[in-house]
């Protein structure tokens, strides 16, 4: 059961679309919409625009969970990465 959409770098429409079709062709009851670091403000941005303009508020937030995690990065620093799931319910 894949019902994970990943923000990352493609087009804003690209995400509502995978959102919208997991829920529509897909048939999910729950939709869970990650990002980590510079993407997050973008993954509100899919979660609030499928869930208010596209599935025309039959769904509501479910959950939001943040957090950050740490890692070494290429030079060997530490490094911190904020990280977000918001999942999506059908009302």
């Amino acid at each position: 059961m894949d019902n994970s959409v990943f923000i990352g770098n493609r087009p804003f429409m690209n995400y509502v679309t995978g959102v919208v079709m997991q829920f529509t062709t897909k048939g999910f009851d729950e939709v869970i919409i990650k990002a980590r670091g510079r993407f997050i403000s973008r993954a509100v941005d899919v979660a609030e625009v499928s869930a208010k303009r596209f599935l025309d508020e039959s769904v509501e937030v479910k959950n939001i969970i943040i957090d950050s995690e740490e890692f070494k990065s290429r030079e060997g620093r530490t490094v911190r990465v904020s990280n977000i799931e918001i999942t999506l319910k059908k009302k």
